[in-house]
């Protein structure tokens, strides 16, 4: 039977893998795409992921105060995705605005 200490590195363990191969399929989705909306998506979800490592190297380790570093990365991570986010909108509203004007030039 296993006591609590080998259960929680057994736990931590597992969890890294999975956080480990979530990194991979995160940075595949990164570099392939295929549009800017799924890489900025991947993006936050690699700041999820950092947030998940942080979180599990702290109950391996007990030092707690990597779990204030994890809140300050997902604070810096959503105000990031709320950043790119303003700028794809942007985007799509200036080729939006762009196609009417061609629109109403090839009407005349």
């Amino acid at each position: 039977m296993m006591s609590g200490p080998e259960f929680l590195h057994l736990a931590t363990t597992i969890s890294l893998g999975i956080l480990t191969l979530a990194l991979l399929v995160t940075i595949y989705r990164i570099i392939v795409g295929p549009s800017l909306p799924d890489r900025i998506l991947a993006l936050d979800m690699l700041v999820a992921v950092v947030i998940g490592y942080i979180a599990v190297i702290a109950l391996r380790t007990g030092f707690m105060l990597y779990l204030d570093i994890a809140i300050a990365l997902g604070l810096i991570g959503f105000l990031s995705t709320v950043a790119f986010s303003r700028f794809v909108l942007q985007r799509w509203e200036v080729s939006r605005t762009n196609e009417e004007e061609h629109l109403e030039e090839a009407r005349k």
